[in-house]
């Protein structure tokens, strides 16, 4: 039986739940005489720093050195996308914005070093929101645009309205903060571990810092304890720190994130404002769209540029737009610098479009599903951005089995017959789709090396670029490269990432981690498959095309070798057990000049169905029920494509529900911790939670016929804040119902109120 398709749990699932799952600071046992790193922090959010002085913290007991600009031998800049991050600013761009870091012989020492140096600011005007950089002119981008259709049947349309939405960013809070670790190995070149989803990108970065070549960096990553796009790039400067530590003293230095400081001084999910008008026909069907779209970038570009691309792409949903102009900008706020996050914008452009179709279904006077559905890609529709929809009958198909299987109509007469008995407390049902484009929308990111070496007694160890967060990959790399040498899930080791073994790696994001990594994998088996064909071929007396590779076993024409006593053979035939594997996603391209192209190399289609319930007197609300059924093509492993739809599904709860991210008038992140920063529990899981694979959902051209799961699951949550919409409603009399995001409590009170008949005057 293949290993692929079966639910195998996670590799490291028992050290997991152990302890015996060791992270960056796990490690810090294997060194002797580390130092370690704290930041010397601005309490401005913009600032000009006129004098640093660092002689009263060299003075104090257990402080080793202090990082300055003069300590940087290359260029002190860690900017991914553009140099426009100083590793020592001479201007502070945000609140807590590090301007050198003290190394202690203790963590207590680093930290009283830094309280003690002398720092002196000029303060600056800072830009604290969304509008004032719009007001000011402050942005870190230019306009993008895509249009497809005559835009001006808008103003024709038999129904046109306007609307803006706020929709706020998300802390990561991953369970490992930024952590690495660096030393001068014995070759005189820098070792770094790195809790990094880019070990090449953070190899890159080092190497500029101390002006050496990338060769001379090594950078690995054993596992990381969560990441969700915050350690794409935001990794870097924290390892960078670390080698510049180590380069300096020769000792190995520790940088370690505390939570408060993680969260004061890393990026989170973009911050929109999000603006639209729109006119539609009398039977729901959309007409016409235009939407300005602005994100809060922080104080530096990051990756806010591609972001916003992704935002633009995925405005549409699983919706045909005949007419559309949608733009795209960044504004340049004094706070931290917005990131990467598990959607990667679209979510933000997928809630413009879900706004949109309910405000539309309000007015009309229609079941917002019934919106949803008249506006669903058809076969051979295309995208605004010119890419036809392949499988679109999936969106349908997805609709019409979950509708049936979660008994909808049945359930939403039963919450209209609630309503009607309740008062106080009132229902909502909701259902949404979900269609998600799978490619780095930068093209030379798609691609994937590997290295497979296999060993005389037939054991195996596979090395790739792919970095293991806990969301699975490694499993599935494990499964398919038993599954293509036919051999155990035990003869199979699976290496740390590391930048001398597989190089130029991409980031482990875009949920393309098993396409990319995967296929190179199976390159590379596939290599010594064939070898070993050969050399089986000759001892079986039959045709290399017809040996089998099963069970450990090689056979043919009824004969059969142990797989481990084939490779003992071929490897005293001078035959290669080892290969370097190598995949690029084909057929994918984009004009970013035109607008026009095919930067998805497919979709991956969802639905849910959620229930929930508010209480009118306070707002706060309960998840009844969640069904899902999501299209991952043919699963590789179940269990963790399960698991990921499920965390997915509650993140997005979290985003659009309950995490509410906010600033001081300083500047300051005030919401530092998870005492005032609300995260999901057991409390927000849906009371009844069905989660269901697709079946017959094989995608060609795809590592067995598997399609991506990390990020699009996340978008079913807009079903929950679509069934507090409905909810909200059923208080009132036919009103139009909106509220920014996240629908807090709060936020849900006061649209109770003001869809109440007795409205009082809101201030």
């Amino acid at each position: 039986m293949p290993i692929s398709g079966q639910p195998v749990p996670h590799e490291s699932a028992r050290d997991h739940v152990t302890g015996d799952a060791l992270y960056v600071d796990d490690l810090l046992g294997r060194f002797t005489g580390v130092l370690h790193a704290w930041p010397v922090v601005a309490p401005h959010a913009h600032a000009r720093v006129t004098l640093l002085d660092v002689s009263p913290a060299l003075a104090e007991p257990g402080v080793f050195s202090i990082l300055s600009q003069a300590d940087v031998p290359g260029e002190a800049n860690t900017g991914a996308n553009r140099r426009d991050e100083p590793l020592f600013p001479s201007e502070v761009m945000f609140y807590h914005q590090p301007v050198a870091w003290v190394l202690g012989e203790t963590l207590d020492a680093a930290r009283g070093g830094a309280a003690k140096v002398g720092v002196e600011y000029e303060p600056l005007p800072a830009i604290l929101t969304i509008e004032q950089a719009i007001e000011q002119g402050s942005f870190l981008t230019e306009r993008h645009r895509i249009a497809d259709g005559d835009v001006s049947v808008i103003e024709r349309s038999p129904l046109r309205f306007s609307g803006e939405l706020r929709v706020g960013g998300q802390e990561h809070f991953y369970l490992e903060t930024q952590a690495a670790i660096a030393w001068v190995d014995e070759t005189g070149c820098i070792a770094v571990h790195s809790s990094t989803q880019h070990p090449s990108e953070t190899q890159e970065v080092i190497a500029r810092v101390l002006g050496v070549p990338r060769s001379h960096v090594t950078v690995e990553c054993l596992r990381m304890g969560g990441a969700f796009g915050g350690k794409e790039v935001q990794a870097n400067p924290y390892a960078a720190v670390a080698a510049l530590g180590a380069w300096k003293t020769g000792r190995p230095v520790r940088v370690r994130l505390t939570r408060e400081l993680d969260i004061a001084l890393t990026g989170k999910r973009h911050p929109y404002l999000l603006r639209y008008t729109a006119g539609f026909a009398n039977d729901g069907k959309l007409q016409g769209l235009r939407a300005a779209l602005f994100s809060d970038g922080g104080w530096s570009l990051d990756l806010s540029e591609p972001v916003m691309w992704r935002s633009l792409f995925h405005v549409d949903n699983a919706y045909k737009l005949p007419a559309v102009e949608v733009t795209g900008r960044v504004c340049l706020t004094h706070k931290t610098s917005q990131t990467a996050f598990r959607g990667f914008g679209g979510p933000q452009g997928m809630l413009v479009i879900e706004e949109v179709l309910a405000t539309a279904a309000q007015h009309l006077g229609l079941p917002a599903d019934v919106v949803r559905e008249r506006n669903f890609y058809r076969e051979g529709d295309s995208t605004h951005y010119g890419e036809i929809v392949a499988e679109a009958a999936r969106i349908q198909e997805i609709w019409r089995e979950l509708k049936a299987s979660s008994e909808f109509e049945g359930r939403r007469e039963g919450v209209v017959s609630f309503n009607t008995r309740s008062r106080h407390q009132k229902r909502g049902i909701a259902i949404t789709p979900v269609k998600f484009g799978i490619s780095f929308t930068a093209q030379f990111y798609n691609q994937a090396g590997a290295l497979v070496l296999v060993y005389r007694d037939g054991t195996v160890q596979v090395n790739h670029g792919g970095t293991e967060m806990g969301q699975g990959l490694f499993t599935k790399i494990l499964q398919i490269a038993a599954d293509t040498l036919g051999v155990g899930l035990a003869q199979v080791r699976m290496m740390s990432t590391r930048t001398d073994k597989v190089p130029n790696t991409s980031a482990t994001a875009a949920s393309s981690g098993t396409d990319l990594n995967g296929a190179a994998v199976t390159d590379a088996c596939l290599q010594i498959r064939s070898r070993l064909a050969v050399v089986a071929a000759a001892i079986l007396e039959s045709d290399p095309a017809s040996v089998e590779f099963k069970d450990n076993v090689v056979s043919s024409n009824g004969k059969s070798i142990a797989f481990s006593a084939l490779c003992e053979t071929a490897y005293k035939q001078r035959i290669a057990l080892f290969a370097h594997g190598y995949y690029r996603t084909p057929d994918i391209h984009f004009d970013f000049k035109q607008a026009r192209g095919r930067p998805f190399h497919y979709y991956a289609f969802g639905a849910a169905v959620s229930e929930v319930e508010i209480d009118g007197f306070t707002g706060a609300y309960r998840l009844l029920r969640t069904d899902i059924l999501h299209d991952v093509g043919d699963s590789i492993s179940p269990i963790v494509d399960r698991g990921q739809i499920e965390g997915g599904f509650l993140q997005g709860v979290g985003w659009l529900t309950l995490e509410e991210l906010l600033w001081d008038a300083n500047g300051r992140v005030s919401t530092s911790g998870a005492s005032t920063y609300k995260l999901p529990s057991w409390s927000e899981m849906p009371e009844v939670f069905n989660v269901r694979l697709l079946a017959r959902a094989t995608e060609p051209g795809v590592v067995m016929g598997s399609k991506a799961v990390g990020e699009p699951p996340l978008m079913l949550a807009f079903s929950v804040r679509e069934a507090l919409r409905e909810a909200v409603a059923a208080f009132g009399h036919g009103e139009v119902v909106t509220f920014d995001s996240p629908a807090t409590p709060e936020r849900i009170f006061f649209a109770v109120r003001q869809v109440r008949a007795e409205r009082p005057a809101l201030k």
